[in-house]
């Protein structure tokens, strides 16, 4: 490829509403531009990126098993209706009407469709497994897209669905998944971990998210440093402590502590350290309902796992009127003590607190030596709050947990017969019976992964792709376009490295070094061979790598051996 006939309209700084390296970088180096909120167009230079990475899930899926089918991505409301999600799934989904004044969605994910596919042809346990996927454009109508394609509405995403007969088979569909996965990442040269997950609205008993690594990462995930075990904050599970703390339960005290809302003005008014101090927040479920919480001072809650624990979809920390109405006292001031008509769930943490302080639910006061089985035994107990660093692991002895940033790029699920048993996808069993098939979804964002990628290799200077999904693999740099012998020996190079199966481009622009060298570390090719006068004289030309700015000097016939050496080094 010639630059002078491909589109790379890059730029010298990126747009002041990206902030994110990768939105910057992706914008910058003229690989998508923007169309409207959380829509992009994306541009050759993007799009080859793209299409490498969809060659490497496609091989992987298919080496599992998968097969490639693809769908519409417009869907009708009675789908929806009949799974129970149409009422449930929320202001993301995109639902509008046709000409005739039907309901419709454009797909923000495919659970629905591919079960009534499946269940209109499939009877027979002899039918099964099967594994569908597709490499499509879903929407999702986030409230507040950002971070470029990393948070888009409109995307591309890699979404299969598993199909078996026995809870045996589903594990083995969802194994031979997770080992896909591994492989498509491990093949894409990114840091990730697989990390155990929520199943948010997808639903399922069990999921897997697969993190990249990376400080601007939106999630948060938590890993033992002894063991494999690693999971969401959402799903992280935190040990109940054994024991209650000893001491007697002293009376109750009432202490003055004018203006003390934070823990912070509380715990250094009082003398006492944070974890002494019962935290409570009010919520609302997306039902309406009031909930109370209760963590220990130097803990927070966690949004899912409370919503898990009073089995709603979600829950929203209740504003200063909500407060009042829930408990009749301020906020700031709240204690668990006479909350009788508003449902408690404190965290586990809080259960072994001997004589701990909380607010006495009126202004500027707090109540001394609260102690739950007699001054709020009401209360159900449960795993509601963050990991911290430095808490024991879970699943091994000894071992304790850390804190690491994130990027989502890949979840898979067992779904169960979550949407088989309410889309009737039945099969007749080796005794004739009729049994729900037990399903499975499996997706990876696309674009996302192409973003999270940047986001984990680049420095100042721009990209450094991984070398399998590097938009070309070299770039050639001519140096003096008016030189015959330096745009002869450029040309030489750059028709050997085509045939010997590489993949180069060949900055022929009549453009200053300078220009050329800042784009192509921009736009991040592996390698750059570098023609130039002063070394072509000595019958050479330089190699440039651009994960390390490592140079060597070589001649001409060398260049392919020494530009896979490189590429071999990503």
């Amino acid at each position: 490829m010639r630059l002078t006939r491909f589109y790379i309209p890059t730029l010298k700084e990126a747009p002041a509403e990206a902030d994110v390296a990768s939105q910057k970088m992706m914008m910058r180096a003229g690989m998508i531009r923007k169309l409207a909120a959380g829509i992009y167009s994306t541009l050759p230079l993007g799009l080859r990126v793209i299409r490498k990475l969809e060659n490497i899930i496609r091989e992987e899926m298919n080496r599992a098993g998968a097969m490639e089918v693809f769908m519409p991505a417009v869907q009708p409301s009675e789908l929806w209706v009949e799974s129970g999600r149409w009422d449930v799934y929320g202001k993301e989904l995109l639902r509008f009407r046709d000409r005739h004044d039907r309901e419709f969605c454009f797909g923000p994910t495919h659970e629905e469709v591919i079960t009534d596919l499946v269940r209109r042809d499939v009877r027979s346990y002899r039918d099964l497994p099967l594994n569908f996927y597709q490499i499509q454009t879903k929407f999702r109508d986030e409230i507040r897209p950002r971070f470029g394609v990393m948070r888009g509405r409109e995307f591309s995403m890699k979404d299969a669905y598993s199909f078996d007969a026995t809870d045996d088979g589903a594990n083995k569909s969802y194994e031979a998944m997770r080992v896909a996965y591994t492989a498509i990442f491990t093949r894409l040269g990114l840091n990730f971990r697989a990390v155990e997950a929520d199943t948010g609205q997808i639903g399922g008993s069990f999921s897997h998210e697969f993190m990249v690594l990376a400080d601007s990462g939106e999630d948060t995930i938590a890993y033992c440093g002894k063991c494999e075990y690693a999971a969401n904050v959402e799903k992280v599970e935190i040990k109940a402590p054994a024991d209650v703390e000893s001491g007697e339960a002293l009376p109750l005290e009432e202490v003055s502590t004018p203006k003390m809302k934070t823990i912070e003005e509380v715990s250094g008014f009082l003398k006492i350290a944070p974890e002494r101090l019962i935290k409570t927040l009010v919520y609302k479920t997306d039902t309406g309902e009031f909930v109370v919480a209760l963590t220990r001072g130097d803990h927070d809650v966690n949004n899912v796992k409370l919503a898990r624990a009073v089995k709603a979809n979600e829950v929203t920390m209740a504003d200063d009127a909500e407060v009042f109405k829930a408990t009749n006292a301020p906020s700031g001031f709240l204690g668990p003590i006479g909350l009788t008509s508003v449902k408690i769930i404190a965290d586990n943490a809080v259960r072994v607190l001997r004589n701990a302080v909380t607010g006495a639910n009126k202004k500027d006061a707090h109540v001394r030596n609260v102690n739950h089985e007699r001054d709020f035994p009401n209360a159900t107990f449960a795993d509601i709050r963050n990991v911290k660093a430095g808490d024991p692991c879970p699943r091994c002895a000894g071992g304790v947990m850390g804190l690491a940033r994130g990027i989502e790029v890949g979840h898979i699920f067992k779904l169960g017969t979550k949407y088989s048993e309410a889309m009737r996808a039945t099969f007749l069993d080796s005794e004739g019976k009729e049994q729900p098939m037990i399903m499975g979804c499996y997706g990876i964002g696309v674009g996302r992964t192409a973003a999270a990628a940047i986001e984990q290799n680049h420095d100042d200077k721009g990209i450094i792709w991984p070398s399998s999904i590097a938009p070309f693999d070299v770039a050639v740099i001519p140096l003096n376009m008016d030189d015959e012998a330096v745009v002869k020996a450029a040309e030489e190079v750059y028709a050997e490295l085509m045939k010997e199966g590489l993949d180069p481009i060949i900055d022929d622009r009549d453009a200053r070094g300078g220009v050329k060298f800042n784009d192509a570390d921009l736009v991040g090719y592996p390698a750059q061979v570098v023609v130039g006068k002063k070394s072509l004289a000595e019958g050479k030309v330089e190699i440039k790598n651009r994960k390390t700015g490592e140079r060597v000097s070589v001649a001409p016939g060398e260049v392919v051996a020494e530009v896979r050496k490189v590429i071999a080094g990503y």
